[in-house]
């Protein structure tokens, strides 16, 4: 199947069975996610990305598969993943060294691409180290 396919496969049981056993809150949940990342002022692949780094910020290998699959269903490419993982890393350093890798194979997966053709070459990207301007 593929592992972060196995991920989400594992969880549905679990998941129907406690949203049987508590539907009100789950109900909820689903509508908030619903909102959350519908179009809007930012378009819903951004809102996936924006998912994806934070499921590997927050170091959770199901929200990784589940905005993995969803990213790569709302058309993200491999270096807007790139990107957003890179933001992640700023963010949370070292274990995103660890869970930005596993989000990174997922969307791969999801995608059907591979994932040592990156095309993460940003052609005219700055690489720098200056820091003149501080992070926010």
């Amino acid at each position: 199947m593929g592992q972060y396919r196995d991920v989400a496969a594992g969880l549905r049981v679990p998941t129907r069975s406690l949203r049987a056993a508590s539907p009100d809150v789950w109900s909820g949940f689903e509508a908030l996610h619903a909102a959350a990342v519908a179009e809007g002022a930012l378009p819903a692949k951004v809102k996936e990305l924006m998912a994806l780094a934070i499921a590997v910020v927050k170091q959770c290998d199901g929200c990784i598969a589940y905005h993995a699959k969803a990213a790569a269903a709302r058309g993200a490419t491999a270096p807007e993943v790139a990107d957003a993982l890179g933001v992640a890393l700023l963010m949370d350093g070292g274990t995103a060294s660890v869970y930005g890798p596993r989000a990174w194979a997922a969307f791969h997966e999801f995608a059907g691409t591979d994932m040592t053709d990156h095309g993460a070459d940003h052609a005219g990207a700055r690489r720098s180290t200056d820091m003149t301007d501080p992070p926010t």
